[in-house]
């Protein structure tokens, strides 16, 4: 049975993003509803589950499609506009002001998945986030990476991106099991972003002009697991140190302390990954 009403979020520019809307399933709901913000080329689809989970603990939920990705692509991949900067500048506000209208509530929870977790500093109405879980949350410095990633990574920015971005017009991520292909100035920004420490920072005065990690003062929990070969231990470090008036912790995940042989950068969401939910839950708590 399906639990979740398609939800459509309006963008200050005028862009139309695909979202789903999970009611809460208890009679005694949670303050704060929840926003799931997804990884880099990760469609909303991936969270369905844990979403609906999420409703049975007594929380409103919204995920959505960054725009150029899945359901929030308009037109040929090649042809999109959309940017990682315009993610944390528009995306993600208009996702929060839906979510607070739809549920009359005064601020959200920001579960972030990976790059979902990474842009609160550029999002200018941070102000109505309450605490930001950021599941695999971490800047992804190349430098920081480690196993086949830190190999992987290099060719990918350095030569794959640039390449595709001439010869077929966007990033090829989906032939190198990497989710959806992405926009072309998406794929971009992200080689830009991860090639040196501090992610979005690196776009301030560039392409951002207004930063607002340092007014940030809202807990930031950064869950990450010991055999995530992005979110390693520097780069989750890296992450939390942009935000120095915030309340930051770092949880560590183990997999075998979980019975898992792995957890690594996605399989938090998954269903077979089920008894790490709680774990999540109980740090959505405000």
């Amino acid at each position: 049975m399906t639990i979740f009403e398609s939800q459509e979020i309006n963008c200050k520019d005028g862009y139309c993003l695909s979202g789903r809307f999970y009611p809460n399933q208890k009679t005694n709901h949670k303050r704060y509803p929840v926003l799931i913000c997804p990884a880099t080329g990760i469609t909303q689809h991936f969270y369905q589950a844990f979403a609906e989970w999420l409703t049975t603990q007594g929380y409103d939920v919204l995920s959505f499609d960054f725009r150029g990705i899945g359901r929030s692509l308009h037109g040929p991949l090649k042809q999109s506009q959309a940017s990682i900067v315009q993610w944390g500048q528009l995306d993600i506000p208009a996702a929060i002001d839906t979510l607070l209208c739809k549920t009359q509530a005064e601020q959200v929870i920001l579960l972030g998945h990976s790059a979902g977790g990474q842009l609160l500093g550029i999002v200018p109405n941070y102000q109505k986030v309450a605490k930001v879980i950021a599941v695999s949350g971490s800047t992804g410095h190349i430098k920081g990476l480690k196993g086949k990633t830190k190999l992987l990574a290099p060719l990918m920015f350095n030569v794959i991106f640039p390449l595709a971005r001439i010869t077929q017009g966007y990033g090829p991520t989906q032939a190198i099991g990497m989710g959806e292909n992405l926009p072309k100035d998406v794929a971009q920004q992200w080689a830009q972003f991860c090639s040196k420490p501090g992610y979005v920072l690196n776009a301030i005065g560039k392409t951002v002009f207004q930063d607002y990690h340092a007014e940030i003062n809202c807990s930031i929990i950064s869950i990450w697991s010991s055999d995530d070969e992005i979110a390693t231990e520097a780069n989750v470090k890296d992450l939390l140190r942009l935000y120095p008036n915030a309340n930051t912790q770092m949880i560590e995940l183990k997999p075998k302390h979980y019975a898992h042989k792995a957890i690594g950068h996605m399989l938090m969401f998954k269903k077979s990954h089920q008894n790490l939910w709680s774990v999540i839950e109980q740090q959505l708590a405000v």
